[in-house]
C-alpha cells in the first residue's frame, strides 16, 4: 500500500516525510493560490531532496509527485523534466488529451488522475474509459466540498461510493478525503478491493499548527497497511 503525503514546502518536510516512511511526497507546482504551491526552482529542489530523503535497506527514499492544475501539457512536460519527476498527478480538470500527450512525450511517467466526488456524483465518470484509453495509470479519488473546493478539503467519501467508483474502472486507485489512521477501519472494503493502491493524505498528517507530525505520519501508514479482517469486512 502507498502512502502519499502533500503538501511539503520545506527540506525539513522532506526530511521527516522520508523518515516517518512516506512512499511519494506531494509537491504542488502550478496550483495558483494553494497554500504550499511551489516555483519551478523550489519544486526542482525538494523533489531532488525527496530522493535523498532518508532511507533503509527495505525502504527506498520516497519519490516526488508533481501535484498540478496545469492544463498546459508542454508546461506540465518541461516542469516535470526540469525536476526530473516521473510521478505526475493532473488535479485539476484536465480532460483525457492532457493525459494522452504526456504519455506520448514521456511514456515512463506515472499519471495520476484525480476524480472529483461531490456527494455521490462524480463530474469525471462519464471520461473514465477515456481517460483508461488515454494512458492514464492510476486514480486518485477526492472528494470535493459543498462549496466546490477542490483538494485538501478534509471532507471523507462514502465508502459505498467509492466501490461503485472503483468497480467502474479497470486501473489502481489511491483513496483521499479526509483520512486518518482513525477512521481506517471505515474503509475495510475499500482496502480489500483488488485494484486499492493506497491513501494520499495533507489534513491529518499535520499538527494543530499546521505543521508535518512524524506521529500522525507513522500512525496513518501502520493503521492503512494493517491487514482487514475478511469475513468482518464480509
Amino acid at each position: 500500500m502507498l502512502l502519499k503525503v502533500c503538501g511539503a514546502t520545506r527540506r525539513e518536510d522532506v526530511a521527516l516525510l522520508g523518515a516517518s516512511g512516506t512512499d511519494l511526497i506531494g509537491l504542488w507546482h502550478g496550483v495558483p493560490g494553494g497554500h504550499a504551491d511551489l516555483s519551478l526552482g523550489r519544486f526542482s529542489a525538494l523533489a531532488q531532496a525527496c530522493r535523498s530523503a532518508w532511507a533503509t535497506a527495505t525502504r527506498p527514499a520516497p519519490d516526488p509527485i508533481m501535484v498540478t492544475f496545469l492544463r498546459d501539457p508542454a508546461a506540465i512536460l518541461e516542469a516535470s523534466r526540469a525536476a526530473d519527476v516521473r510521478w505526475l498527478q493532473l488535479h485539476g480538470y484536465q480532460p483525457p488529451a492532457v493525459v494522452a500527450a504526456i504519455k506520448r512525450d514521456r511514456p515512463e511517467a506515472t499519471v495520476v488522475k484525480v476524480l472529483h466526488v461531490t456527494g455521490d456524483a462524480c463530474v469525471e465518470r462519464p471520461l473514465l474509459a477515456s481517460y483508461e484509453r488515454a494512458g492514464t495509470d492510476m486514480f486518485l479519488f477526492d472528494a470535493t466540498s459543498p462549496g466546490g473546493q477542490v483538494g485538501s478539503t478534509g471532507v471523507s467519501l462514502d465508502p459505498d461510493v467509492v466501490i461503485d467508483l472503483a468497480e467502474a474502472t479497470t486501473i489502481p486507485f489511491l483513496l483521499a478525503g479526509g483520512i486518518s489512521a482513525h477512521n481506517r477501519p471505515r474503509y475495510d472494503k475499500v482496502s480489500a478491493h483488488p485494484r486499492f493502491a493506497g491513501v494520499d493524505v495533507d489534513t491529518a498528517a499535520r499538527d494543530l499548527t499546521g505543521a508535518f507530525c512524524p506521529v500522525r505520519v507513522s500512525g496513518i501508514r501502520q493503521q492503512w497497511r494493517a491487514v482487514p479482517d475478511m469475513e468482518e469486512v464480509a
